[in-house]
């Protein structure tokens, strides 16, 4: 086989997940010069043009050779719904029959995509439906990048490039993202680079069930916000509704918390405690005095969800009275404490009922939960590939 046609017989790249680095190195690749890359970058991010021959700026033998050896692929949009309360929601098809969910929620001047990193979840929270459809795999760079190149891309196109309907991404949907680490913090960069998404370190959160090496590993990669699923006040409690408590303790979550935070101590103020109420489970006065307690020593702020009903849940959402009293009583305890709107009922996106499609996921969940976390034995999880 001869040189051209080996070359010509190379996989063509996915430009979707490339950082503006392997942009660079692609393009040298490629015999262009490195500025093609900031020029790309702008189109199919700041642009959300998914099409080569749509980039004018480009000549028309680069946007050929392009075409040869790149693609941009954006999984298809299955299903799209818009709530009447402005909340966007798009189920994307991947491969295989796997899908995932992403949700768009407008609130106070700011646009938050609520962003997937895995085909459902390995963790089985109690009250989470996510959880209970299992785990098929985890998402690629690309596409986590897409599902925020998808709900730019719905806002059509916009005069000032500047003006980013997405200013905040939450990875909150769809997986543990500390679980898919390497994927994750590699999406995270490109969303936080100016040529890609521009999103501030302030306005770019993670949120973990608490996996406690993974966490001190991230605190060494990315500067962003950190949000932990917290739930229970206690480890018994949190045992039955966080089941990977059994493997990192409260003890041990809460000294990751305080290491993330004295990593960047100038520049991170506080973590976002996640604290669902659940009518019965979690929410008695007892609860919060033990809440409080807990987190003395934590500057924290603490986000009441309203626990998001699903059949066969078995549980049920606080009454708004209790949850008043929840809230008030940790704000005379000096937290800064808010009850997160339930948002996108109407179209199942609220907290929690982020479900998807999940195919096979009996032998899959059991195959990765060997091979990532067994939350009863205590094994270690691999964090790097």
């Amino acid at each position: 086989m001869n040189e051209e046609t080996n070359s010509t017989s190379r996989p063509k790249v996915n430009l979707m997940g490339l950082t503006q680095e392997e942009l660079v190195e692609f393009f040298a690749g490629i015999g262009e010069k490195p500025f093609r890359a900031t020029q790309v970058m702008k189109w199919l991010h700041l642009g959300a043009v998914d099409d080569f021959q749509d980039m004018t700026n480009l000549s028309k033998s680069l946007r050929a050779k392009l075409e040869s050896a790149a693609e941009i692929i954006v999984p298809e949009v299955t299903f799209k719904k818009y709530s009447k309360d402005g909340t966007r929601k798009w189920v994307l098809k991947l491969d295989s029959g796997n899908s995932v969910e992403t949700v768009f929620i407008p609130t106070d001047g700011r646009g938050t995509l609520c962003v997937s990193s895995q085909v459902g979840c390995v963790l089985d929270c109690s009250f989470c439906s996510t959880g209970k459809q299992g785990f098929q795999r985890n998402l690629t760079t690309a596409e986590i990048i897409a599902q925020v190149w998808v709900a730019n891309q719905s806002f059509g196109p916009r005069d000032n490039r500047g003006d980013r309907p997405v200013t905040n991404v939450v990875m909150m949907g769809m997986g543990e993202p500390l679980l898919n680490f390497d994927n994750v913090i590699k999406a995270m960069h490109l969303m936080k680079d100016d040529l890609g998404y521009g999103i501030s370190k302030r306005r770019l959160t993670l949120s973990t069930s608490g996996v406690v090496p993974a966490m001190d590993q991230m605190n060494e990669e990315i500067d962003v916000a950190l949000a932990v699923s917290l739930h229970a006040p206690n480890d018994e409690l949190r045992n039955q509704l966080v089941p990977i408590n059994r493997k990192y303790p409260l003890k041990e979550l809460l000294a990751a918390c305080t290491r993330y935070l004295d990593k960047y101590e100038s520049k991170r103020r506080r973590i976002t405690m996640e604290y669902v109420m659940i009518e019965g489970v979690n929410d008695s006065p007892e609860h919060a005095k033990e809440l409080a307690k807990l987190l003395q020593k934590i500057p924290s702020k603490i986000n009441l969800i309203p626990f998001n009903p699903f059949p066969g849940s078995g549980y049920r959402r606080s009454p708004p009275e209790r949850v008043k009293w929840f809230q008030n009583f940790l704000l005379k305890q000096g937290y800064t404490t808010t009850v997160r709107s339930t948002r996108g009922e109407d179209i199942d996106a609220a907290c929690g009922q982020l479900v998807g499609m999940v195919e096979d996921k009996t032998q899959r969940n059991s195959r990765w939960r060997e091979k990532l976390i067994d939350v009863k034995s205590g094994d270690n999880p691999p964090l790097k590939k």
